[in-house]
């Protein structure tokens, strides 16, 4: 009989990723000033109208960057993890927010660590804490996926 073995998913793990924040939210706001100025080219005659509602959603996508960035940071983590269950540390939301709403980083480095779920009533057996890890003095370039061994 072949004996079942844990399968990836199923460990506790920690690891540290570089996330590039740009890649994921750039185009967001873009494509409705796309939308505007074809509808200036083409549509003289009611350019005024379409251009001033498409403005106002650009300036309405603006302020929805760093909570934008949060979503794509669980998205990620969900991804990498394989847990619905993601939690984002408060220093990580500091630091995204650090800038303002507007002004998002553009890379960051973030520690995500699988864990077992101590809650009996929990839907899920592991979740996935997302934490913000220290930045080197040289830099993200050439920083790939590092698995931490020992956390605690």
């Amino acid at each position: 009989m072949v004996e079942k073995t844990k399968g990836r998913k199923e460990e506790v793990v920690s690891r540290e990723y570089n996330i590039n924040l740009h890649k994921r939210l750039h185009g967001w706001y873009v494509k409705h000033l796309h939308l505007c100025l074809f509808a200036f080219v083409f549509i003289a005659s009611i350019w005024l109208r379409i251009l001033e509602r498409q403005l106002v959603e650009i300036i309405d996508t603006f302020k929805k960057k760093a909570p934008k960035a949060i979503k794509e940071i669980r998205k990620f983590a969900q991804k990498a993890m394989g847990t619905t269950d993601v939690r984002v540390d408060v220093k990580l939301n500091k630091h995204i927010w650090s800038r303002g709403i507007r002004s998002v980083p553009r890379r960051i480095r973030v520690r995500i660590a699988r864990k077992r779920n101590d809650d009996e009533d929990a839907k899920e057996e592991l979740y996935s804490l997302v934490t913000v890890a220290e930045i080197p003095p040289e830099g993200l370039k050439g920083l790939g996926t590092k698995i931490i061994e020992d956390d605690e």
